[in-house]
């Protein structure tokens, strides 16, 4: 039998039904989906020193388990010493079972390493059923080895949702597991 992972099927199993519970849909396709998690990271020291990119990537790629690509200016800021086409971060986008892989990973062993970690706040949705979640650390991840890190920098990540409301978006990250604060 094919491997699925564990929250792809509590998705199928449960989330399917509690949302449709919630708020009345008539068609299984009307339920919210998570379509696509994005894990980015600017590195503006990258300007100076070409070396940060090719951390930022390996890291990104560690975390993710897929291969990170670096991102480029698309126009000059002289004050920054910035030319349009020069590399100024890495972001990964996971879709399928490496996304809900690694979701699971984020909510069972990152997020719970967070210092005095209380909750994820709720006011990262984008009004279109999208949500952005900045994470200050990169070694909460188990993948880090913190001996290796020769710089701790923080991430954004962004999950998007085929949610039409952020009310229908955070009920669904909430069943997936994702620990919202409580206001």
């Amino acid at each position: 039998m094919a491997y699925i992972p564990r929250l792809k099927q509590e998705y199928k199993e449960r989330v399917i039904s509690a949302l449709t519970e919630e708020f009345g849909y008539s068609n299984v396709m009307q339920v919210p989906k998570l379509k696509k998690i994005v894990i980015s990271r600017g590195v503006g020291a990258a300007v100076a020193d070409k070396k940060l990119i090719d951390y930022a990537v390996d890291e990104l790629s560690r975390i993710s388990g897929q291969k990170a690509v670096s991102t480029v200016s698309k126009k000059d800021v002289a004050s920054f010493k910035l030319r349009k086409g020069m590399p100024i971060g890495a972001k990964v986008t996971l879709r399928g079972e490496r996304m809900y892989e690694f979701l699971d990973r984020l909510i069972t062993s990152a997020l719970p390493r967070v210092r005095d970690f209380n909750g994820i706040k709720a006011n990262g949705f984008d009004g279109r059923g999208n949500y952005n979640l900045g994470v200050t650390e990169q070694i909460i991840f188990p993948e880090i080895d913190i001996d290796k890190v020769n710089k701790v920098a923080g991430m954004d990540i962004t999950f998007v949702t085929s949610a039409e409301t952020d009310k229908e978006a955070k009920s669904l990250l909430s069943e997936l597991g994702l620990p919202f604060k409580k206001n």
